[in-house]
């Protein structure tokens, strides 16, 4: 009987935070996802016994988390969190407040009602710690030294340890015990993450994969002119062609992860699904069966889509080549997106009843023609869930439970999935990576050329200098393999923008400097010079004035919107890739009646428009949402909704909308409950088939005070 195997698998990864020199841990975020995603992600697997999955492991991840396990670690994000409050230095407390509330504001820090207080003080300062010093107590330091690190928890510990849930119930006015009791359950939580992983192996319920030791990019490691193979004309910096140190990635990677759990892993993920034939043909050599990419590479090899009703994609292959052999999968690029990118905005139950209705379509067409059908999921383990309700965990349960409770669906570990599918023959592979089958994200841009001809001055220099000792030749070659690995120059270039883009140049740049210190020399100048430029921020700013536009889809004047405030953000922010953006900047106001709001859409985006659903939710003492069906000749369809008690019967006109350049909105502010001199809030998202695809603001609300200040008035 023919069946729908389903195949997660979840790439558990972060970059190599550790100087190996000073043993200083730069940033914390192996720490704090330890805490949260590596330990929970299979943990929850214990209550469905009927769901299989595939975990991707990074060595370069598990060394890290074997320091913090040992207590052998220099951190100052811990050493902060576990100070005193009441013997904080000036710099110290600097630091918490540049670093501390490096949290998703709607999802983590909103959670907590102290931590949500403390958060707007700090934006409250505009985010500068020598201003914000003035408004913070040594109570609001160690509450913030507290929650900052209790947020983080896994919902196991969260729902069921008796100590963190008594913690969260103090709320606020924590004491040094409590900061005490928190680094303990820290440890506590950070010792537990790989036994959990080595207990659902050894039950058969998980396989565990892995990706070359330090995450890089193989085949631009084998022979970085592949980028212009793959993105003919792409500029590209003096060549580097080390397919010795991509073969050592690999085998360092196999080796390691034999010890730890021991045996050697059959698959692999190479990082970002970055595939070549070089690159799949030294992973056969090292001994890996089999190995994943992307559906868009599969696509580009076999210059046809291999999507739809009976589509290769949802198939195994088998390439071989030169008397080299490896299975290979193809992750289903959409599917995966939508966990990555889109259900977060969405209702748990809706969201995975969303996804097995998506499964079961795909799935049919097998079924009816008596053949099985493979759905490979793969994407991050970690970075998604800090945007869902509660770490995602409410709808990771509801979704496991459909699939494990649903015939049609069985989950599967890869390595089941090949022994049970048979495979197509393949004999070249196009090179490319998850993200358009291409390596542009890695290089090609400035900043990145300018990272790959750094590490090829490094590894020539390593290749000429006689070392001290044996042991500084060693740390020398790992430093360098640690600066091949693909987490700097993802925020090089043009396409992601971080909070801490800084301190990853920073870390790039001292790892490459390492290498010529640890073999006696003087590292080159240019190391010592950021290699990353300024990025734009949000930018946003309140009205300044009452305005009463024409709601007909033009900017009718450029006066009718003077006085407006307006909302527009940076569209590479986040570290996630994936989102395509539609909406530029928002407008706002009101006449003391009504808001009026103005969509401003990216240039060349208005033919993706018609068909979408534009959604207006605002809060005041009623919640309500305006949803606009966008059409080619404007708006189609105008639904306003209502809900909540406020005072007196509602006889407000209807709201308004036209569609035309821009999309502009007029909703009467009594329709929400809003009186003159009330604050009311909002946000606007646009939709597809019940799935969003963008928003503004991308996390929580805009709100506008409705009163009229006197210097506005005439």
């Amino acid at each position: 009987m023919p069946h729908i195997y389903i195949c997660f698998l979840w790439h558990m990864h972060q970059p190599f935070y550790k100087d190996l020199l000073t043993g200083e841990y730069r940033l914390p975020w192996v720490r704090m996802h330890a805490l949260k995603d590596y330990y929970g992600m299979v943990k929850i697997l214990e209550e469905f016994p009927g769901i299989r999955q595939t975990f991707n492991l990074v060595p370069s991840l598990l060394v890290q988390l074997e320091d913090y396990a040992k207590g052998q670690v220099c951190d100052p994000f811990l050493d902060a969190a576990e100070a005193p409050a009441e013997s904080l230095t000036d710099e110290q407390r600097h630091f918490i407040l540049q670093y501390f509330f490096q949290a998703n504001p709607e999802r983590v820090i909103h959670r907590y009602p102290r931590y949500r207080e403390l958060y707007e003080r700090w934006v409250g300062a505009d985010r500068d710690p020598r201003r914000a010093a003035h408004y913070f107590s040594t109570q609001h330091y160690r509450d913030l030294q507290v929650l900052s690190q209790l947020a983080w928890f896994d919902e196991e510990f969260q729902e069921r340890d008796p100590e963190v849930r008594a913690l969260i119930a103090h709320v606020s006015e924590y004491t040094l015990e409590d900061q005490k009791t928190v680094g303990r359950k820290q440890r506590e939580i950070l010792n537990a993450v790989i036994p959990a992983y080595r207990a659902a192996a050894e039950r058969g319920q998980i396989e565990i994969s892995t990706t070359p030791f330090y995450h890089p990019i193989l085949p631009l490691l084998c022979d970085s002119d592949i980028g212009a193979a793959a993105h003919p004309g792409l500029p590209l910096p003096q060549r580097f062609c080390h397919p010795d140190d991509a073969r050592e990635q690999l085998s360092l990677a196999r080796l390691f992860m034999e010890q730890r759990f021991g045996r050697a892993p059959e698959g692999l993920w190479p990082s970002e699904g970055s595939v070549s034939d070089e690159a799949l043909a030294l992973a056969a050599e090292v001994g890996f069966h089999w190995a994943a990419s992307d559906q868009g590479v599969l696509e580009k090899t076999l210059q046809a889509a291999s999507t739809g009703p009976g589509g290769l994609l949802y198939q195994p292959f088998l390439w071989e080549q030169d008397g080299r052999r490896l299975s290979l999968i193809f992750r289903d690029h959409f599917l995966s997106d939508l966990i990555g990118f889109v259900f977060s905005r969405m209702n748990p139950e809706d969201a995975a009843a969303d996804f097995t209705r998506r499964l079961a379509v795909i799935g049919e067409p097998f079924l009816a023609s008596g053949r099985d059908a493979l759905i490979p999921i793969i994407l991050d383990g970690e970075n998604a869930w800090e945007y869902y309700e509660r770490n995602g965990r409410p709808f990771l349960r509801k979704l496991y439970a459909r699939l494990q409770e649903d015939p049609r669906f069985h989950t599967v570990t890869v390595g089941e999935a090949l022994n049970r599918l048979p495979a197509h023959a393949l004999h070249t592979i196009a090179p490319g990576s998850w993200i358009n089958a291409n390596f542009d994200i890695w290089i090609g841009a400035e900043e990145d050329n300018r990272a790959w001809n750094l590490v090829g001055e490094a590894r020539r220099f390593f290749d000429r200098a006689q070392a001290p000792s044996p042991v500084a030749r060693e740390v020398a070659y790992q430093e360098l393999l640690i600066a091949e690995g693909s987490d700097w120059c993802w925020w090089y270039g043009p396409e992601h923008d971080t909070v801490n883009r800084i301190e990853f140049d920073q870390l790039f740049r001292n790892h490459l400097a390492n290498v010529y210190r640890v073999l006696g020399s003087q590292p080159p100048e240019e190391l010592a010079r950021p290699l990353v430029r300024e990025r734009g921020r949000v930018v946003s700013a309140g009205p300044t004035g009452y305005i009463r536009p024409a709601i007909d889809g033009e900017i009718t004047s450029y006066f009718e919107w003077i006085g407006a405030g307006h909302y527009r953000a940076d569209q590479r922010l986040g570290a996630m890739h994936g989102r395509r953006f539609l909406v530029r900047e928002l407008h706002y106001g009101t006449d003391g009646a009504s808001l009026f709001l103005r969509v401003d859409f990216l240039p060349g985006e208005y033919d993706r428009l018609p068909g979408l659903e534009a959604r207006l939710t605002l809060e005041a003492a009623a919640t309500a949402r305006l949803c606009l069906l966008l059409g080619e000749q404007g708006v189609e369809k105008c639904e306003f909704s209502s809900t909540g008690a406020f005072p007196g019967p509602s006889m407000a006109p209807e709201p308004e909308a036209a569609f035309g350049r821009v999309l502009e909105v007029r909703v009467p502010l009594e329709a929400v409950g809003v009186r003159p001199g009330d604050r009311l809030r909002f946000q606007f998202s646009l939709w597809r088939e019940n799935l969003p695809i963008d928003a503004l603001p991308l996390e929580g609300w805009l709100e506008l005070d409705t009163s009229e200040p006197a210097d506005w008035r005439a």
